[in-house]
């Protein structure tokens, strides 16, 4: 697996950015190559994570904690609902791969135009800044990662960041 380059140093807003790319660019490389049905395979029994899970999660995470906050309005979530909680993950199918994957890259498109604009970490929106959510997708994207290392391993014994 692909080695991904950890980010120089530089102001903390460049390395916030800069670590949330890494992630990203981690998570990216843990589903390269698989085929659909791998991305949709869950890990152990009797969790239903799956990488695909995984990639639907982090949507929901950069549209609650980047996308929503920056551009303002009602927060509707990309795949959760009061009916389904946990529809980023649970009931996933290989027909739900690149739809998906796109949504996904939407996602980070939007939220990338929307920090292209900041210039101060220190902004509140509601009860946090800006540097509390930064943070807040970051943490998120790593410990996943962290999820998505095992379940890959599993799959076909790749190893990497």
């Amino acid at each position: 697996m692909e080695s991904i380059p950890e980010p120089e140093d530089g102001d903390e807003l460049a390395l916030l950015r800069d670590w949330l790319r890494y992630h990203r660019d981690a998570i990216t490389a843990k589903c390269a190559g698989l085929t659909d049905e791998q991305l949709v395979a869950t890990s152990v029994a009797p969790s239903d994570l799956s990488l695909l899970g995984l990639v639907r999660h982090l949507t929901e995470m950069e549209r609650v904690y980047i996308v929503r906050p920056l551009r303002g309005g009602e927060l509707r979530l990309v795949y959760c609902t009061e009916e389904e909680p946990d529809g980023d993950i649970v009931g996933l199918n290989a027909g739900m791969v690149a739809d998906s994957l796109k949504r996904w890259h939407d996602e980070r498109a939007d939220a990338d135009a929307l920090l292209a604009a900041v210039t101060d970490l220190d902004v509140k929106i509601g009860r946090y800044s800006l540097r509390w959510y930064l943070h807040k997708v970051i943490q998120e994207y790593a410990g996943h990662n962290g999820h998505a290392a095992l379940i890959r391993e599993r799959i076909d014994g790749a190893r990497g960041d």
